[in-house]
């Protein structure tokens, strides 16, 4: 796998083409850990204190307790 970090100024065209990758399953965002609403202040301690390999999620709404 590949990976890339950075910022970039982004357009409607670059965002269309990474609508169309998503979309088609030929690119997913990676979720390093998943968090309920209720664990938020966890969530963002490690993010503080460790470097995330992908996204951390907050969940939302039934059974996000997990």
């Amino acid at each position: 796998k590949m990976g890339f970090m950075g910022a970039a100024k982004i357009n409607q065209k670059d965002l269309g083409v990474v609508k169309d990758l998503l979309e088609a399953g030929k690119v997913a965002p990676v979720i390093d850990r998943q968090y309920p609403l209720s664990r938020t202040a966890e969530a963002f301690r490690y993010l503080a204190d460790v470097h995330a390999r992908g996204k951390v999620v907050i969940t939302l709404g039934e059974n996000n307790e997990n």
